[in-house]
């Protein structure tokens, strides 16, 4: 009996301790994004400001939605406070904003869910999620965010790795943060930091510690541990025009949605770097022949194809993006043609213009970035943000105190 409790105690301290994930939305739940002034963004805003959360339910029958938010420490563990500690006002209310889609073939309700609004305010800076639920309180999706202040100077510098295994394959950050008179407590230990690459949550660089300090500059010059697989430029397609064909789409089919056909692509592993621009995995919804995007926008099955030497025994291609917050699940894995040699997958998208990359996954379900179908080139164009957290001994969550930008544009030897 004492084994049985301290077993159920470890579980039950695993589950309540354990790193929150997202939940992905169902099937019906479509193109769930953040935005500002309108365009898509990475959910990282200044404390204050003012930003949606938008998604499509292509039932189309106005059901009713509801939502949380809550706040969770720098490891995604829940946060210490209570709710009214950082949140002014109630949340878990019906999101009101809504509207259905009009002169589509594709019927859909469109949402809207503000921040801040009239019935709360979230008042403290940090790591948040909100939480999606449908009128019998059960979970329909959660995404995360990210609240910071912009109360210390990080400034960011990008290498090619020093290590000759990896010289043209990898890029590295090197970056200091600079407290200024800003009345920290025991810095070194209290300052948390974490690296993304181009907003995404699946490949962030955590838990690094300053190699050493001038006054009140903390200084991260580490080569392995700061550095990340480059890639290669998002493939993209347009399809504003979702009758017509374009350098991306070779052919269109009306049945009862439309149907968009993309130029088969070839694996770039194995060819040299090719700068095209891109929009960092981002998407951008539009009609050419509206005046009213997220409900005049309407949604298309678009096949992709994949010409690749990747053994679909051993790994498994994905399409992702922004689109589909990086997903790696069945809606989205492609499936080999025996008959054609071609990885091949619909996927159901609004039209605009759309950035994807495909993403190779072992048998374990980890992605393998080392052999990326499209290769990986130290001049591939990434932006870097790192994040700054602090939490001080009489503090009882991670605030983010400064936030630092950079593009791999100016990358330096």
């Amino acid at each position: 009996m004492k084994n049985l409790f301290r077993i159920i105690t470890l579980l039950l301290s695993t589950f309540v301790f354990s790193q929150e994930k997202e939940v992905a939305p169902p099937y019906n739940i479509k193109t769930v994004s953040f935005s500002q002034n309108v365009n898509n963004t990475i959910p990282f805003f200044r404390l204050g400001e003012n930003f949606d959360l938008q998604f499509d339910d292509l039932y189309g029958n106005e059901a009713d939605y509801y939502y949380t938010i809550e706040q969770y420490n720098y490891d995604w563990t829940p946060s210490q406070l209570l709710k009214n500690e950082y949140l002014n006002g109630l949340d878990n209310q019906r999101i009101q904003n809504y509207q259905n889609s009009l002169n589509c073939l594709q019927i859909y309700s469109h949402y809207t869910l503000s921040f801040p609004n009239k019935f709360n305010q979230i008042t403290k800076s940090g790591n948040y999620i909100v939480k999606i639920f449908d009128d019998e309180q059960e979970i329909v999706f959660s995404k995360k965010f990210i609240l910071y202040e912009d109360n210390t100077s990080v400034g960011i510098t990008i290498r090619r790795s020093r290590d000759m295994e990896t010289l043209y394959q990898k890029q590295n950050i090197e970056f200091f943060i600079d407290y200024k008179d800003k009345p920290l407590q025991n810095p070194k230990e209290n300052i948390k930091v974490s690296i993304y690459q181009n907003g995404k949550f699946s490949n962030a660089i955590h838990n690094i510690k300053p190699q050493y300090t001038i006054g009140t500059q903390m200084i991260y010059r580490y080569n392995k541990e700061t550095q990340f697989w480059a890639g290669n430029e998002f493939l993209n397609f347009e399809n504003k025009n979702i009758r017509g064909t374009t350098n991306s789409v070779f052919k269109v089919t009306t049945g009862d949605i439309y149907n968009s056909y993309l130029y088969t692509n070839e694996a770039r592993k194995n060819k040299i770097y090719t700068y095209f621009p891109d929009i960092n995995g981002n998407f951008f919804v539009n009609n050419l022949n509206s005046t009213q995007n997220t409900i005049e926008a309407d949604y298309s099955w678009v096949y992709f194809s994949l010409l690749s030497d990747v053994n679909p025994l051993e790994k498994s291609v994905y399409v992702t993006g922004m689109f589909n917050n990086y997903q790696i699940s069945d809606e989205f894995k492609m499936e080999y043609n025996q008959e054609t040699k071609l990885f091949e997958k619909p996927i159901l998208l609004k039209q605009g213009f759309t950035n994807y990359q495909y993403t190779l996954v072992d048998k374990n379900g980890k992605i393998d970035e080392q052999n990326a179908i499209d290769g990986n080139f130290y001049q591939t164009e990434n932006e870097y943000i790192v994040l700054v957290y602090y939490k001080g001994g009489a503090e009882r969550y991670d605030r983010i105190i400064g936030i630092g930008r950079a593009n791999s544009t100016e990358i330096k030897n």
